[in-house]
């Protein structure tokens, strides 16, 4: 199934069970990309009316917040580190490896919707530099070859 189409059915049930609950539009959001990878911008303005809101506040919700997207993103989302720690042990060229590795630059998403690639401030791993995650799941002290040993786990061809 294509990740940008919308199972209505499914966005409908998910809105009426929060509907309900006061304050429920970031569990609601929360929800609807736990669905469906993202939020779909399509469901802004149901979302909103379900909620007497105007779609620019409920954007402005998914705006805010960067734990949102707006976009599809792949089914790994790889995170590499750019702290401080990890750039003195070396996340610049390990993010250089994953570019070629992977094909993409930062913030982008392969074209069958396998990986995501992007940068974050701190992962919070500093022990563990150079680091970065896999959805929810840390990797440290990173090399170019443990960085494809990992990839390869997440069915990237060597």
């Amino acid at each position: 199934m294509d990740p940008k189409e919308i199972d209505w059915l499914r966005l409908t049930s998910i809105i009426e069970s929060h509907k309900s609950q006061k304050w429920a539009i970031i569990p609601l959001l929360q929800e609807v990309q736990e669905t469906f990878g993202y939020i779909p911008p399509d469901s802004i303005e149901p979302i909103a009316e379900a909620f007497d809101l105007f779609p620019s506040q409920v954007q402005g919700v998914v705006t805010f917040y960067a734990g949102f997207t707006l976009e599809p993103k792949g089914k790994y989302v790889v995170r590499v580190c750019r702290g401080t720690a990890c750039h003195v042990k070396g996340a610049r060229s390990i993010l250089r490896f994953m570019k070629k590795e992977l094909g993409l630059d930062e913030g982008e998403t392969d074209p069958d919707y396998h990986f995501t690639l992007e940068t974050v401030a701190c992962l919070g791993a500093c022990f563990l530099a150079p680091a970065m995650m896999v959805n929810r799941t840390y990797f440290g002290k990173l090399s170019p070859k443990k960085v494809a040993t990992v990839l390869g786990q997440y069915g990237k061809p060597h």
